[in-house]
C-alpha cells in the first residue's frame, strides 16, 4: 500500500487524532462521531486558511484541500453570503465543523421519483457533527453576511478522487 500525504502546517494535532480514529477500524458512522468529538476540543480558527483563501471565490462556494492521505482527507470550505450546493450525497462518512458564518443544511430522503425533506439544520460557528452514507443527502447554504467558513474531514482521500461528492440529485422535491 502506497501512502501520499499532502498536508498544510497547524493542523499536527487535528491529524494526529484523526489518525488514532481511523485506525481503530470503526465502522464509518461511528468513525464520523469519533471524528466529530476529536474536533469539538481542537476546532481550528478561520486562520487555518490564508487571507486570499478566506476570502472566498465569487463564482461559488470553494474547497480547499488541507491535508490528504489514502485513509482521509481535511478540506476548508469557504462560502460567501448566499452561496450553496447541489443536493447530492458522498463518498465517505464525513465531519464538519464550522469556523463562521451559518450553513443552512436541508437533509433529504431518496423516494425513487422524488426526494422528500427530512430536516434542517442552522449550524453556527462552533457546531461540529458527523454523518456517513447512506442517508447523507442534503444541500448546504451559508445563510449570514458574512464569509462562512468550515472544516470537513471526508474518510476518502479527496484529493485523489477530486471530490467528496458520490452524486448529485435533480429529482423534484415534494412533502411527503
Amino acid at each position: 500500500m502506497s501512502t501520499r500525504t499532502v498536508t498544510r502546517p497547524g493542523l499536527d494535532e487535528i491529524v494526529s487524532g484523526i489518525e488514532a480514529v481511523v485506525a481503530r477500524g470503526l465502522p464509518a458512522r461511528e468513525s464520523a462521531y469519533a471524528v466529530a468529538d476529536l474536533l469539538r476540543n481542537r476546532l481550528p480558527g478561520p486562520d487555518i486558511l490564508t487571507p486570499q483563501e478566506r476570502a472566498g471565490d465569487p463564482d461559488g462556494y470553494q474547497s480547499v484541500l488541507l491535508h490528504a492521505r489514502e485513509s482521509f482527507s481535511v478540506v476548508g470550505v469557504v462560502w460567501r453570503p448566499g452561496q450553496f450546493t447541489k443536493i447530492h450525497d458522498h463518498v465517505s462518512w464525513c465531519t464538519f465543523g464550522i469556523l463562521s458564518g451559518i450553513e443552512y443544511e436541508t437533509l433529504y430522503r431518496d423516494m425513487g421519483d422524488h426526494l422528500a425533506e427530512i430536516g434542517r439544520a442552522a449550524n453556527r460557528p462552533g457546531d461540529v457533527s458527523g454523518f456517513a452514507p447512506p442517508g447523507d443527502i442534503h444541500r448546504v447554504e451559508n445563510i449570514s453576511d458574512e464569509v462562512g467558513i468550515s472544516l470537513h474531514v471526508y474518510g476518502a482521500d479527496v484529493g485523489r478522487l477530486g471530490s467528496s461528492v458520490r452524486r448529485y440529485y435533480d429529482l423534484p422535491v415534494r412533502a411527503d
